[in-house]
């Protein structure tokens, strides 16, 4: 199984591994693009105006160019910890046990507007760049991905779950990948789709998937482990399951 979770604008800072060496990362086919989106990124951040513009930066962001400009020679950490925020908080990979941890390098990948998509413990430094953003003298994000994430990604043997965002499943689509979509019902039963704890939730499901010890092959499967955990959840189509919270 593998589970393809989004990234997060906020990162941690830091690290203690060697600086980013591409050739140690998962998915080595994705290189050129990575190296061409680096090198992208970190000419951009001479300029700090066309940073601003490029990246959303606020005028108190805009240290994140100074994370831009160092992409190649900052220290590493493991995705899983270099990305932060909510959905990483309800995960919380730290307090796994080691075979928990075990499972999540096993079956957790963090799709990237950067990187594509990397494993979970995979070293990648701070860096700011989000899916929906337009890079000075090149193509869409989408553009420049397409059809090399989704072709890396369909090469994957397994049962994929892909909790990524729409910006980021638009980067690389993987067919058969089974989503879910998190809804609230209302005491009269009508439902929306869920923005502000969309995120907390997903995480709460990429938990369960990690710490399960079950083989999960299909959607029915991946609600019965869900169901198990408390999760309210129903199967929508063979490809989509619903998390309902109130």
């Amino acid at each position: 199984m593998l589970v393809i979770l989004p990234p997060s604008e906020t990162k941690s800072d830091g690290g203690a591994g060697a600086p980013l060496d591409l050739d140690t990362l998962a998915f080595p086919e994705l290189n050129p693009i990575r190296k061409r989106i680096g090198e992208a990124l970190v000419a951009l951040s001479s300029d700090l105006d066309a940073s601003r513009r490029a990246l959303g930066l606020g005028a108190t962001q805009l240290a994140e160019a100074d994370r831009n400009a160092d992409l190649w020679l900052s220290p590493t950490r493991p995705a899983i910890e270099r990305y932060t925020g909510v959905l990483y908080d309800a995960l919380d990979h730290r307090s796994l046990t080691r075979a928990g941890k075990t499972k999540a390098a096993d079956r957790l990948a963090i799709g990237s507007a950067l990187f594509g998509v990397v494993r979970s413990s995979d070293m990648i430094p701070a860096y700011r760049l989000s899916g929906g953003s337009k890079l000075p003298g090149m193509r869409t994000l989408a553009a420049e991905w397409k059809p090399d994430l989704s072709d890396a990604l369909d090469a994957v043997d397994d049962f994929v779950v892909d909790l990524r965002s729409g910006v980021y499943q638009q980067l690389g689509p993987v067919r058969g990948a089974v989503t879910a979509t998190v809804v609230t019902e209302a005491a009269d039963g009508s439902r929306k789709v869920v923005s502000h704890f969309n995120k907390h939730y997903k995480g709460l499901v990429a938990r369960e998937l990690v710490r399960t010890r079950r083989n999960l092959r299909d959607v029915n499967a991946l609600a019965a482990v869900l169901a198990d955990a408390g999760q309210r959840v129903e199967i929508a189509n063979a490809l989509e399951i619903v998390v309902i919270t109130d």
